[in-house]
């Protein structure tokens, strides 16, 4: 039997503003076991950083209410006081922020701000602390370790201040690894980097990792189930292979119709999603895609529900289109030569 480790039920976060209630994740619900990757998908807006952010309690303000179960280990995060919640963060459940420049204290040195993060949740001394830390940022890649732990942030590349970011994340050896646009900013060739490090240093902290990016080719080849985002809500749901090969949703067939793809002639110009991601404070009526969705009709004013419409498959996804009507559309969608229904 799987390890599991993270059960998230049915997540719901709202934040009360002057112009109106922000419906920032509605009904969000997945599991994490041990060894594994999740990948969550969406565009900017999407809900995906306020999810991943509301496990480890970051959102928690005055005007923010909560519904659902963030369930760790028998533990429902969302009812743990702020004392509660700053054992497990860090300690168990760490985050990898996206941007290492303004996460890490410019007038620190590196190393310091790992061995802080060590010395809050364990009981060794200081040299202890930073033997581990020059250890840390051995495992991460960083070269010369024992003279760049002294450096400050503005000493290292962008690659090398995401690397000391995963270092810090893994100083406690979490169970869980929370990864915020780990590859924002960075080259291809460091994004290929962080993303195998990271898929690496899973499997040698036996630990799991959720990965949230904008971009389906981030997670191609590191994640094992995939969640895509829309306005907050999970618009698709399933494996690797499942969303890449036979994709349900017409928002997830937009965002691997802006990959490039190497296996096909190459496009004039990339496909990509008419429109704009609505208003969190006004959504509109039915399926929040509708607006945007070129195979839109009637039905699509119903509020369509998360399940599954291909048989003997835990695959979901949130659309009225018929199973036939999908594969039908979904290859002339992807490949940017869109036909209506």
């Amino acid at each position: 039997m799987a390890d599991r480790l993270l059960e998230v039920k049915d997540l719901k976060v709202q934040f009360r503003t002057e112009d109106g209630i922000v419906h920032a994740v509605d009904g969000v619900s997945f599991e994490l076991d041990r060894g594994q990757v999740l990948g969550i998908v969406g565009e900017s807006g999407s809900g995906k950083s306020v999810t991943a952010m509301t496990l480890l309690g970051l959102t928690r303000a005055t005007n923010t209410d909560f519904e659902g179960q963030v369930v760790y280990k028998g533990r429902d995060l969302l009812g743990l006081p702020e004392s509660g919640l700053r054992d497990v963060r860090g300690n168990e459940i760490a985050m990898i922020f996206q941007d290492p420049m303004t996460s890490l204290n410019p007038v620190y040195k590196v190393g310091d701000q790992i061995v802080e993060a060590i010395l809050t949740h364990e009981n060794v001394s200081k040299r202890d602390a930073r033997r581990r830390a020059i250890e840390l940022l051995r495992q991460v890649g960083i070269p010369q370790p024992e003279h760049r732990v002294y450096d400050y942030p503005h000493q290292f590349s962008g690659g090398m201040r995401q690397r000391a970011m995963i270092a810090m994340a893994l100083s406690c050896n979490p169970d869980i690894l929370v990864a915020d646009e780990p590859t924002t900013a960075l080259d291809v060739t460091i994004q290929a980097q962080i993303l195998e490090l990271i898929d690496r240093l899973k499997d040698d902290f036996d630990s799991a990792v959720i990965l949230i990016t904008h971009d389906l080719g981030v997670v191609a080849e590191v994640a094992n189930e995939i969640i895509v985002m829309y306005a907050g809500r999970v618009v698709e749901r399933g494996k690797k292979r499942e969303v890449f090969y036979d994709p349900q949703m017409p928002y997830t067939w937009g965002l691997l119709g802006s990959i490039p793809r190497l296996d096909r002639p190459k496009p004039e110009k990339l496909h990509s999603i008419k429109g704009m991601p609505p208003s969190l404070i006004n959504l509109p009526r039915g399926c929040k895609f509708r607006p945007r969705c070129p195979h839109a009709f009637n039905r699509c004013d119903e509020e369509p529900e998360l399940k599954s419409n291909v048989p003997e498959s835990n695959h979901l996804d949130r659309c009225w289109l018929t199973l036939d009507d999908k594969r039908r559309l979904r290859e002339t969608t992807i490949s940017g030569e869109t036909k209506v229904a």
